[in-house]
């Protein structure tokens, strides 16, 4: 991976995302887009695993369901990205593909 394509994940993902677990995973998928995925698709996960609303009555609410919707508008994003320039596409006469 290099540093553009960093750079790019560290934007999608947050910049306290640990590098290193960002190269392993980008040596084994061989794509940045499906790093962002699979990131995205884990903080989902784990957000589904808890009950997304707490209510301790006249204590306390914790609601975390826009944050659900935030990262599934993330995931989102980085699926329809083909329509933008990501540092995993490359020119070929004028035309975008992906590589």
């Amino acid at each position: 991976m290099d540093e553009l394509q960093r750079s790019w994940l560290l934007g999608q993902l947050g910049p306290d995302t640990d590098s290193a677990d960002l190269e392993r995973r980008f040596f084994r998928l061989r794509s940045v887009r499906a790093v962002a995925l699979e990131v995205w698709g884990e903080r989902r996960a784990k957000l589904l695993g808890d009950p997304l609303k707490v209510t301790v009555d006249g204590v306390v609410t914790m609601d975390l369901q826009e944050n659900l919707r935030g990262i599934e508008r993330q995931i989102e994003q980085v699926r329809q990205a083909r329509l933008r320039t990501t540092p995993e596409m490359k020119t070929t006469r004028g035309r975008w593909r992906w590589r």
